[in-house]
């Protein structure tokens, strides 16, 4: 008996703290991020409706999903650590032996999993509008990008500490990664964070292809880790979040 109690005490703080956490993130302006979002991927889609000389691949599903994921994503976390300080929550967060990285890295899976839900669904919608396309792999391959940038801004978040400076910052930085992929990128794949796995240039054969997309996600993915933990390490500097 105690031990079923300890298991519904447990079950009901997590809920709650869940709860908690999803008013907080996304609470204020992250539904008008959302709703932009949805409004591009729509625009888009009877755009290429209308288009009778268009012809939608899955590729192009991909490129048509990134740019809302990257907004849906955006706003919660770059905004993350300035409502704390605008909410006195940072108070309680350093108040607390390492409760902040719990509390931000439990906001950072719940930030990624409700994006990637959207992006499900936006997935479906372009499965029966635009052109058949295998929904879990396509989530699946823009969970990489997504997390990378997700996890750079949260990083320099941690730096600038003001959602306004971080979307400058941002922006530039995405502006960079945009044009490094016409030049640069152009003949090192294996670097770009916005190269699209279904779309496979014709003078490369499928195994080349897929060892460049394969170590481009490993690349990708070392890279959130090592972003997630500088942003952790820079949270351990408590006086400049307090000042």
């Amino acid at each position: 008996m105690q031990s079923m109690q300890y298991l519904k005490d447990f079950y009901s703080a997590a809920v709650g703290l869940v709860r908690y956490n999803l008013k907080i993130i996304f609470a204020g302006k992250f539904i008008y991020f959302v709703m932009a979002a949805v409004a591009i991927f729509l625009l888009v889609t009877v755009l290429n409706l209308m288009d009778a000389g268009a012809r939608p691949s899955e590729a192009t599903v991909f490129a048509l999903l990134l740019v809302p994921g990257m907004l849906v994503i955006f706003y919660p976390i770059a905004f993350g650590i300035q409502n704390d300080m605008d909410n006195r929550m940072i108070e309680i967060l350093f108040g607390i032996p390492d409760y902040r990285y719990k509390i931000w890295l439990l906001r950072l899976l719940l930030i990624f999993l409700v994006s990637f839900s959207i992006l499900f669904i936006l997935s479906l919608l372009s499965h029966v509008a635009l052109t058949s396309v295998p929904v879990i792999e396509m989530v699946f391959q823009l969970a990489f990008p997504l997390l990378f940038f997700g996890c750079l801004t949260f990083m320099i978040s941690t730096y600038i500490r003001n959602g306004a400076g971080t979307s400058v910052v941002m922006v530039i930085v995405s502006i960079v990664f945009w044009l490094g992929n016409r030049s640069f990128l152009e003949n090192h794949r294996k670097w770009d964070i916005f190269l699209n796995p279904f779309s496979q240039p014709d003078n490369l054969n499928q195994a080349v292809w897929y060892n460049i997309v394969l170590s481009n996600r490993i690349y990708l993915f070392t890279g959130v880790i090592l972003m997630i933990l500088f942003a952790l390490f820079n949270l351990q500097k408590r006086e400049k979040f307090l000042q």
